[in-house]
């Protein structure tokens, strides 16, 4: 996808309202983004069919850190990490469940 600043100055929108929307395409798992390489279409992505095909459904929100998670990220228990959770679906049945962590990207 085109940077923040391209979107902004396409779209003639606010760079918050860009965020948002990328925010959004990202919890659907449409995109996904990666420090250093930026946003891109998820290649992993599917939406099930009437076949009965792969079905895949994120989530994200914000937890805080339990002391293996602490440990793991080196900051304190207790501290925000976001959490992303894919679920994969055949044909009702769930496949595989998958959750990420990452620390809560600061503003600057």
């Amino acid at each position: 996808m085109p940077t923040e600043g391209a979107l902004t100055a396409e779209f003639r929108a606010a760079r918050g309202t860009i965020r948002q929307a990328i925010a959004v395409l990202r919890e659907t798992g449409l995109v996904a983004t990666e420090h250093g390489r930026g946003t891109y279409a998820n290649p992993l992505w599917r939406v099930g069919g009437a076949d009965g095909g792969p079905e895949t459904e994120t989530q994200q929100r914000q937890v805080t850190a339990d002391p293996e998670l602490a440990t793991l990220f080196a900051v304190e228990v207790g501290s925000a990490l976001l959490e992303q959770q894919s679920v994969t679906r055949t044909a009702g049945i769930v496949k595989t469940v998958v959750r990420t962590y990452r620390p809560v990207p600061t503003v600057k």
